[in-house]
């Protein structure tokens, strides 16, 4: 059996001047049909990814990543298609121009969206946005990429550098976490830590804040201290990554989300694994989980 085919899309959506919400949508002329904008993933890309630059290509719209809204199956010529999708919130507009895939674009209102797509796996992945309080913020918890073994190093724990498998990760984090518009990036202080999120600060032309309180070495002495910093970032409402360790960041998601009716993700993350926490002011609406780049 053939390996399925991976793609992924959002559905765009933006406030009309009135107050409503509206939805692109598109129309395909090899298909002549109405639907959002997606497309096939490309060698090495993550899905989130590849959903932000097909909605760029095919609608030429700058967004902001909301909740992960799922992901479809339906056979094509090809072979079986699996699409996943976000949402995504219209920041910067640009005027609608014609390319190899789409003629044409409208805004229709979130009442008539039904109506108006063709596929019926569209209309599967609206009615989830519809139930998703789609207007947040993300706060993300970032593990460090792959170090070199604790075993492989001489020095100070907190010097320990990336090994070649986890700089690639480092290099390749820039095009998955662009996605969410991202206001400040915070590190703990551990080498390891500083070079992972160092070229996303780059990339995004962000200042990146390094701080002792989210180390390892501080967490051993006082464990109330990375808690603390993160706790006073999420009351700051701001669009936020913090770097830190695995030890750490399992527990700073439980803290922040005890309160929470969403339940935290019970699995460790594994080296450049992310948890975006979706939240609107402190109403934590959903907890979705980014997969480390492939290397």
């Amino acid at each position: 059996m053939s390996e399925a085919i991976s793609a992924a899309g959002a559905v765009v959506w933006r406030k009309h001047k009135d107050h409503f919400t509206e939805v692109a949508i598109i129309h395909r002329p090899k298909y002549d049909d109405w639907s959002f904008p997606k497309g096939k993933i490309e060698v090495g890309e993550s899905l989130i990814a590849c959903a932000y630059r097909e909605v760029l290509e095919e609608t030429n719209l700058q967004t902001e990543f909301g909740p992960l809204l799922g992901q479809v199956e339906y056979f094509t010529p090809d072979g079986l298609k699996k699409v996943t999708y976000w949402s995504a919130k219209v920041i910067a507009e640009k005027p609608f121009r014609t390319n190899t895939e789409v003629d044409q674009l409208k805004w229709i209102p979130i009442t008539n969206v039904i109506e108006v797509l063709t596929n019926e796996t569209d209309k599967e992945i609206f009615d989830k946005f519809v139930k998703v309080k789609f207007n947040s913020k993300p706060f993300i918890l970032l593990r460090h990429a792959k170090a070199i073994t604790r075993d492989e190093w001489q020095g100070e724990d907190d010097d320990r550098p990336l090994s070649s498998s986890g700089q690639n990760q480092a290099m390749r984090l820039l095009s998955t976490y662009q996605v969410f518009n991202i206001d400040q990036i915070h590190s703990s202080d551990a080498v390891r830590c500083y070079d992972t999120v160092n070229p996303i600060a780059k990339g995004l032309d962000i200042k990146l804040e390094v701080t002792g309180k989210l180390s390892e070495s501080t967490y051993k002495k006082d464990k109330e201290k990375a808690f603390d910093y993160a706790k006073n970032l999420l009351t700051k409402d701001v669009r936020a990554l913090i770097c830190s360790h695995n030890p750490i960041l399992p527990k700073m998601l439980n803290k922040l989300t005890k309160k929470s009716e969403i339940d935290a993700d019970e699995e460790k993350l594994s080296p450049a694994d992310g948890w975006i926490i979706h939240r609107i002011g402190k109403e934590i609406i959903q907890i979705d989980r980014i997969d480390a780049p492939s290397i």
